[in-house]
């Protein structure tokens, strides 16, 4: 009886704790910036949607159990964690989910299922940011 006990309550934990996890690795030699909020960061599905040059500034791979999980805590981890990189914007690049096979052994077995995505970091250099040193270098001319 203790053990179940025991289990249930390492099984609530997991539960519980962190259920997506996100790595990221540091792309180029770029400007390392200021950590940004996540709400500053923008979600674009492809590089064309961006709309301003940008910087890549990390890869960003995610994963947490398909079963405590979803797209959006996906999303919102891999938003966290450019926002600590001082990225402003993600380009989705997957999230994939795990096979039928995965998922009929992680409810036999306990073999992990995970839900996974991947992103690459940016920052997003505006125009309209830019422009007032450009024109202040045309006006000493």
């Amino acid at each position: 009886m203790k053990r179940t006990t025991i289990l249930s309550l390492a099984l609530l934990i997991g539960l519980l704790s962190g259920c997506v996890t996100v790595q990221s690795t540091r792309l180029g030699s770029g400007m390392i910036r200021p950590p940004t909020t996540p709400d500053q960061v923008a979600i674009y599905r492809t590089s064309e949607q961006v709309g301003f040059p940008f910087e890549e500034v990390a890869l960003l791979s995610a994963s947490g159990n398909y079963n405590a999980t979803n797209e959006e805590q996906m999303y919102r981890e891999m938003r966290n964690e450019a926002a600590e990189l001082g990225a402003n914007g993600i380009i989705l690049e997957s999230i994939t989910e795990p096979t039928t096979g995965a998922k009929v052994a992680n409810a036999l077995i306990g073999v992990p299922a995970n839900r996974r995505g991947k992103a690459i970091a940016i920052y997003v250099i505006r125009s309209d940011a830019a422009s007032p040193t450009l024109v202040s270098e045309g006006a000493k001319k």
